[in-house]
């Protein structure tokens, strides 16, 4: 695989995160939801992007979900991975997200976000480093710092904690100590 790249802004931007946001739908997972006869719902996580999670938090950045739409198979997963920063339901990301600078005391230069849609466009516009999955609207992939190579839901969450533990120079003591 070739690796990784980025520029110096995007790195100069990914030294000061402490915290990373990412949307679910179409960030964490490609964006399809599974209905059942029983009304119930289900999505499909990418292993690797769980494990970059992980990571993420074991390297020292606070890691949270925030998303549109409510959904028990968003807060399982959060829970599985150790995620508490959690707001699902809202029907503004951007007040959502005032909110979890406030609980954190953090402010937009600290924070990295994912998102792939509109929806996303006020949070992109604030965060301090924002990124889109590679199959991410136009209107979204062209206003963030970053683009992944990979799909939402295929590995461009993980991809967006590499490119920060690498510009902190975490990545590599992971590897060792994993």
């Amino acid at each position: 695989m070739v690796p990784l790249t980025m520029s110096e802004d995007v790195r100069r931007r990914a030294s000061l995160i402490t915290l990373m946001l990412f949307d679910v739908d179409g960030v964490l997972t490609d964006g399809k939801i599974l209905m059942h006869p029983d009304g119930s719902e289900s999505k499909q996580f990418d292993i690797k992007d769980g494990t970059g999670l992980v990571w993420a938090q074991r390297a020292g950045l606070k890691v949270g979900m925030l998303s549109a739409r409510s959904s028990a198979a968003t807060a399982q997963r959060a829970a599985q991975l150790g995620i508490t920063i959690v707001q699902q339901g809202v029907s503004s990301k951007l007040r959502a997200y005032e909110e979890i600078l406030r609980q954190t005391a953090l402010s937009d230069v600290d924070v990295a976000y994912m998102g792939d849609d509109v929806l996303d466009l006020p949070v992109i516009g604030r965060a301090g480093l924002s990124a889109s999955p590679a199959d991410g609207v136009d209107e979204v992939r062209a206003r963030v710092h970053y683009v992944s190579r990979a799909r939402g839901g295929d590995g461009a969450a993980r991809e967006f904690i590499e490119i920060i533990l690498k510009a902190q120079d975490r990545w590599e003591r992971l590897l060792v100590h994993e």
